[in-house]
């Protein structure tokens, strides 16, 4: 037997916004509905960066896969010409665990993660949201953006100019204005971007927080906080908010929640739920037009190898697709 081996190329072709959308809302409901088995991922640290391990099962939902996703995440890397997240996927048949391919997993963690946020904008956010605003403007914003139209008809975008990297900002513009024919604007002002925006998406690698106030019926996906230590929004907004988490251990340890946990500005009585859990119809989502909801997103491995799946099944009886035989 071989082995494939996809790369960005392949997966541009099959992974597109809608459809890593469905998966993940699949892979989202299998976790809830006891069909699939994720270990917390691991950390291994460098002086520069870390790597990151995450296995995962999912046997329901159409599922019967498994696999692991191996991520470096070097923040300094732009700066040799690489990029700052890296990763490689292995999927494998859960019956032999034969290795049934190995393909880049860069490209889709990026779409994966986008479309984690367009699903909880789909159960959190009102449905006539049209205006969502952007703190962080690099790829992962591109991908929010992207995976977002597909579940809500945004018409405006508001976008944090930070001091640092005004070509980003530009860069990000120039792309949703051309892609999506958007109205884009552009402040230097946090409050500008917070305020009065429908969809509010963070996607920093801060470890202080930068947001600290946001309208009545705002919903907010809190992607940049992926690590101990991490944190983008004010506390006090989790307190006022519904917050909805991807993963309970994951989200205490790395996400957006760790840092007020650990400082015991909030207990795990302020968390309503697992964003299976509403995907799946056994908790509530938005329950009133001027609620506010946090999704705190730390990406799962049953995204990855969800995604990886779908990839899988699409190459896997073409003709002239690399592979490889290891065994």
């Amino acid at each position: 037997m071989k082995t494939l081996i996809l790369t960005k190329n392949d997966i541009e072709k099959v992974l597109t916004p809608a459809v890593a959308n469905e998966t993940v809302e699949k892979a989202f409901r299998a976790y809830s509905l006891k069909s699939a088995k994720m270990p917390p991922k691991s950390y291994l640290y460098f002086p520069k960066g870390d790597l990151r391990s995450m296995p995962a099962y999912i046997c329901g939902e159409g599922f019967d896969v498994a696999g692991i996703k191996n991520v470096t995440v070097h923040p300094d890397n732009p700066s040799n010409n690489l990029p700052a997240v890296m990763a490689l996927i292995i999927l494998n048949d859960p019956q032999t665990g034969f290795p049934l391919a190995v393909m880049d997993g860069t490209y889709l963690t990026c779409v994966r993660t986008g479309a984690a946020g367009a699903v909880a904008a789909k159960y959190l956010s009102r449905q006539d949201s049209e205006i969502a605003g952007f703190v962080g403007c690099g790829a992962q914003a591109r991908s929010q953006l992207s995976c977002l139209m597909e579940v809500r008809a945004i018409r405006k975008i508001k976008v944090w100019q930070f001091p640092q990297d005004k070509d980003c900002v530009r860069s990000f513009k120039n792309w949703a204005e051309k892609t999506f024919s958007l109205k884009v604007e552009v402040s230097s002002r946090m409050d500008a971007i917070t305020m009065n925006s429908d969809i509010l998406i963070t996607a920093t690698p801060s470890r202080t927080p930068l947001v600290y106030c946001v309208s009545p019926g705002t919903h907010i996906n809190a992607i940049g906080a992926d690590a101990p230590g991490k944190q983008e929004i004010d506390p006090q907004i989790l307190k006022q908010a519904k917050v909805v988490v991807d993963d309970w251990i994951q989200a205490s340890h790395s996400g957006e929640i760790n840092v007020p946990l650990t400082r015991k500005q909030i207990t795990k009585k302020n968390i309503h739920a697992l964003m299976g859990n509403i995907v799946a119809g056994q908790k509530r989502g938005r329950t009133s037009e001027q609620e506010i909801t946090l999704f705190d997103a730390t990406g799962l491995a049953i995204e990855d190898i969800s995604c990886a799946n779908v990839v899988y099944k699409a190459f896997k009886n073409r003709r002239g697709i690399k592979s490889i035989n290891f065994f």
